[in-house]
């Protein structure tokens, strides 16, 4: 009797600092976990602050608010006959511990602090928090006033302990612990926890998925038991999407798994399973001779049954079958991932829409498309019966009649978003109607505009002051000539952005503004390739952690799926700014601009960040695999001129808009890449010692290239 447990999982979209809705949102994931029979819900990272408070985690009323939003989940009817694992932060003697807190029928059981914290990329939690360093100990904690009048308690046990009921035992593993060499699920599975349960904040990054599953079924594979993972999910106030893809896992095989990207501020993932398969799974003789040997934790009760007791069930209960995980292509993770990340930035900024500037490139493009696709994702909710959604499409797009559903993907586009094609004499018929050509597929609002009567005023007063017009290049201009004359188109470009996305919502009779979007590219913004302050500037920028190989590739899939010919014309057109003349002999291209490809640039970002390599460490490992290619000297040519074009356009980085955060290799200065912004760009001692080796190294590109001649 009582094998048969059914736990829950979740993943919620929570938001920094909205204790209001952050109750609704957890209230409702413990209700539908009742209504689904489970005995247990768990809930992502810090859900009660939401993930990304930052600074505020070290603000006393934060704290107090997070006590606040407890006791109503204790006093709570849905928090009544189910075990309720919900996350805040607390202070205990002074220190500040990441926790998650276990209550059950208005009483605290324990208050676990997370041990290991995540520190690296674009998490900083060593800034806010301590980790709690007393391995399988507790100290009594004194619970506040207002909490301690509604449980009846004075203390609660703090610390590393685990929890048992009456017919199994369960234990706490959060986030970045599970990625440690020795997890702590390790030592709780050999001492008898049959449950793990992991309440994460774990944003998406393209590719990264797979690490996370392989780790979690890694977990029970081995030692056996079952794992609930919760993940947050959706934009909780900055440059991170948090992925979800909360999921259960038993003896190393999924069981159930939820959405990596939704819409769904609340997706509630449950599974009944046979807890006696736990306990076959064990019963091996090594990890017996392990299990007796290991020190044991301090045990938690909790009068309760996980499992059912009634014989009833025995037949009507049946337990969940296992699957495969399913993943999605990097395509798709492109799609999706900034589309609901964009969505969740529009409806909490309550602004009224996106603009974009057009160049015909694919840049462009590709924010265009991704703003696409949000709109599909809109539409496939609201059809759904999503009411949120509803409601917020509703108010996004101004609209008041409380029956309209967007039910077309291209018609309620053309309420929320807005294009525009800024040409000049330099822009080229293609790149005009291409944007067009766009716009029209995708139903956006599209403006259309020449501004060279406002890029000659800027250039006629520069020579009215100074007594000097400047020329392009191919009119015997200098360096320094042709490339101001392309900043002022560049530049101008911005603040016509930011005119027509406050006033166009106006032109069509509607109230409020719009954000703007940048298009600038991961590799452009490693490079430098790009002007400070032109349309890189906006207010927030979904393509700008996205390489242009995969936005390429996504492209080509958008093409396909969302059944936009257009596309293909894009996929075949040279990369060009069109900031130069174009002649017969000339149209400006932007690799040979760079003196790059974007190929090489996502490899050189890759060493220099993920395999962390400087100069001479990436000349040597580059030398290894393009040798047969090419000579030596010509790696280290390309090295440093890289590292050249690096160092001295890094400033930009400064003020780099907010990206979706999407690459591992992204330069962004916020917070994840973290370097100096003034950097002595020749490298002399660097340079000098990769081209001492170049010239001793054999040249095995000289047989390469004569076998291809």
């Amino acid at each position: 009797m009582g094998h048969l447990i059914t736990v829950a999982t979740c993943s919620l979209n929570q938001w920094s600092l909205d204790f209001e809705g952050n109750l609704q949102r957890i209230l409702e994931s413990i209700q539908i976990a009742k209504n689904k029979g489970a005995k247990l819900r768990i809930g992502p990272e810090l859900e009660i602050t939401g993930y990304g408070c930052q600074d505020h985690f070290l603000e006393g009323d934060t704290h107090l608010h997070a006590w606040e939003v407890l006791v109503k989940i204790i006093e709570s009817e849905q928090a009544q006959n189910i075990v309720v694992d919900v996350g805040m932060p607390v202070v205990h003697k002074n220190v500040i511990y990441n926790c998650r807190i276990v209550i059950y029928d208005r009483k605290i059981l324990l208050i676990r602090p997370k041990m290991w914290l995540a520190n690296d990329g674009n998490y900083r939690e060593l800034r806010w928090f301590t980790p709690w360093a007393k391995e399988k100990q507790t100290e009594q904690f004194w619970l506040p006033g207002i909490v301690a009048s509604v449980t009846g308690q004075t203390t609660v046990p703090f610390g590393d302990a685990v929890i048992s009921t009456k017919d199994t035992c369960f234990g706490v593993e959060m986030c970045e612990e599970l990625f440690t060499p020795n997890a702590p699920h390790i030592d709780m599975g050999l001492d008898g926890v049959e449950i793990f349960t992991n309440s994460s904040g774990s944003h998406h990054e393209l590719r990264k998925l797979s690490t996370r599953i392989d780790l979690i079924k890694e977990a029970t594979l081995k030692s056996g038991g079952i794992y609930l993972y919760a993940n947050q999910q959706g934009c909780d106030g900055d440059r991170l999407y948090y992925d979800g893809c909360s999921f259960i896992t038993c003896n190393g095989q999924v069981i159930a798994q939820g959405s990596q990207f939704s819409l769904n501020d609340i997706e509630v993932v449950t599974a009944t399973i046979d807890i006696q398969q736990v306990r076959a799974h064990r019963s091996w003789s090594s990890r017996s001779i392990q299990a007796a040997r290991t020190p044991g934790y301090e045990r938690i009760m909790c009068d309760t049954r996980l499992g059912t007791d009634k014989a009833s069930d025995l037949v009507e209960l049946e337990a969940t079958k296992a699957g495969e995980f399913k993943y999605v292509t990097p395509e798709e993770e492109i799609a999706l991932g900034p589309a609901c990340w964009l969505w969740d930035y529009l409806r909490r900024s309550r602004t009224q829409g996106y603009f974009v500037p057009l160049s015909g490139g694919i840049d462009s493009c590709a924010t265009a498309t991704i703003v696409y696709s949000m709109c599909i994702l809109v539409v496939k909710a609201a059809t759904e019966g999503n009411q949120q959604v509803i409601e917020d499409a509703r108010r996004i797009a101004g609209v008041k009649d409380e029956t309209y559903v967007p039910v077309d993907p291209r018609e309620y586009c053309g309420r929320i978003f807005h294009t525009c094609y800024m040409g000049t004499e330099n822009s080229s018929i293609e790149t005009r109607k291409r944007a067009k050509d766009l716009a029209d597929a995708i139903g956006s609002y599209h403006v259309d505009l020449n501004m060279d009567t406002i890029v000659s005023s800027i250039r006629n007063l520069f020579a009215v002051v100074t007594g000097r017009t400047p020329q392009f290049r191919l009119m015997g201009g200098s360096n320094a000539e042709n490339l101001a004359l392309q900043n002022i188109q560049a530049r101008l470009r911005m603040l016509l952005a930011y005119l027509f996305a406050q006033l166009l919502p106006w032109v069509r009779g509607r109230e409020g503004g719009l954000l703007v979007l940048g298009s600038a590219n991961v590799d452009e913004s490693l490079r430098g390739y790009l002007t400070k302050y032109d349309c890189s500037s906006a207010d927030v920028n979904p393509i700008g952690a996205i390489s242009k190989t995969d936005l390429k590739r996504f492209i080509a899939y958008a093409e396909g799926a969302f059944n936009l010919p257009i596309l293909h014309e894009f996929l075949t057109a040279t990369p060009t700014a069109e900031l130069e003349p174009i002649t017969e002999d000339y149209v400006q291209a932007d690799e040979a601009d760079m003196g790059m490809t974007y190929d090489e640039l996502s490899v050189y970002g890759r060493l220099r960040k993920n395999e962390k390599l400087g100069p001479y460490g990436m000349f040597t490992k580059l030398a290894s695999e393009w040798g047969h290619t090419l000579s030596p000297l010509e790696i280290a040519g390309k090295v440093k001129k890289f590292f050249f074009e690096y160092a001295r356009n890094r400033h930009k980085m400064t003020t780099l808009t907010p990206s979706y955060h999407a690459e591992a290799y992204s330069p962004d200065d916020n917070r994840f890449d973290l370097r100096p912004f003034l950097y002595p760009a020749s490298f002399t001692w660097q340079f000098r010692k990769i081209d001492a080796l170049a010239e001793v190294m054999p040249n095995k590109s000289v047989q390469a290239k004569a076998k291809v001649e």
